[in-house]
């Protein structure tokens, strides 16, 4: 069989067939033009209906490409998203690892059958997404071939299945191109990680921003837009931190904080929300926010507007 041919029923693990209507088909799904009638999922359904983010790109990528979708699957996965994406080569693959790595879920939706695999190449990819507590889903049936038309179809539910969409590198036209059009017609976030004007990969992502997609430029916008988009999200422990968990605990909280106000002025009812959710443990709410408040306003991160509402200090332009 050749790299490019589909292999049959060669992933193990439980099998399941979801109907639209029951407890465990994802309701995100319903906000599609066409939500499919049932899916076919060999893994976990749980993570369908778990806080997740789509991570898109080119089939062909470069290393920018798959080196953005590893840094920003990675980071996703760390704070509590499932990574999504479509299982292809390049951009898509790179998501998926990055997912695994950091000890994640991660979901692949395929254009064909799961029984069905294509690329075959990553046969070994799919089975460790579904050892690592994610799933590989369609909603074609079981042994349905993977042909041209039914990948198109399935960004659909890529994009609709996510509050966000991040797309890493795309050109124009493209079938990443097409799945933030789909993101966008069910009202969720798309993002987009800019690149060379004279890099045709890079043509898709550009004028996605140019036409009011979040430029991703960084660590830190990243974040501040998982932030504005999901809340607080869970940190991930990192290896060998031992007693000084609380400090990191109380740093992570602090963070978060931060990228709440860096995303938008907030009035103290929703910074109280905010201390109740993101406090560590043993801490008393208000005492905290109050204490970081006023040591943000020291720092000269943020500031109190005429208003009563906190937010990012406005400095002026040099």
């Amino acid at each position: 069989m050749s790299a490019t041919a589909a292999q049959t029923a060669v992933l193990s693990g439980p099998k399941s067939v979801v109907e639209r209507g029951s407890e465990d088909y994802p309701e995100r799904l319903l906000r599609c033009g066409s939500p499919p009638d049932r899916l076919y999922v060999i893994g976990d359904v749980a993570v369908l209906r778990m806080p997740s983010l789509s991570v898109v790109g080119a089939r062909k990528a470069t290393p920018y490409g798959r080196g953005c979708a590893r840094r920003f699957s990675t980071l996703a996965a760390a704070r509590g998203l499932v990574v999504v994406s479509g299982g292809a080569r390049g951009c898509d693959s790179e998501a998926h690892r990055a997912a695994i790595a950091e000890g994640a879920p991660t979901v692949a939706f395929l254009g064909g059958g799961c029984d069905r695999i294509y690329p075959a190449e990553n046969a070994a990819l799919f089975q460790s997404i579904i050892d690592g507590g994610g799933a590989v889903v369609s909603e074609r049936d079981w042994t349905f071939p993977p042909v041209p038309y039914a990948f198109r179809a399935r960004n659909r539910l890529i994009a609709s299945l996510s509050a966000a969409t991040l797309i890493v590198e795309a050109g124009l036209p493209s079938g990443t191109f097409s799945t933030a059009d789909e993101a966008l017609a069910v009202g969720s976030e798309v993002l987009a990680v800019p690149g060379s004007i004279t890099s045709a990969s890079s043509r898709g992502a550009n004028r996605l921003i140019s036409q009011g997609a979040v430029p991703i430029i960084d660590d830190d916008t990243f974040l501040d837009a998982l932030f504005s988009i999901y809340g607080c999200l869970r940190q991930e422990a990192f290896p060998g931190e031992g007693s000084g968990g609380g400090a990191l605990a109380g740093r992570q909280a602090a963070d978060s904080l931060l990228a709440a106000l860096r995303a938008e002025p907030l009035g103290m009812e929703k910074l109280r929300d905010i201390a109740r959710e993101c406090a560590p443990a043993g801490e008393d709410p208000w005492v905290w926010l109050m204490l970081r408040l006023a040591k943000l306003e020291q720092e000269g991160e943020v500031q109190r507007y005429p208003d009563g509402r906190f937010g990012p200090v406005v400095r002026p332009l040099v």
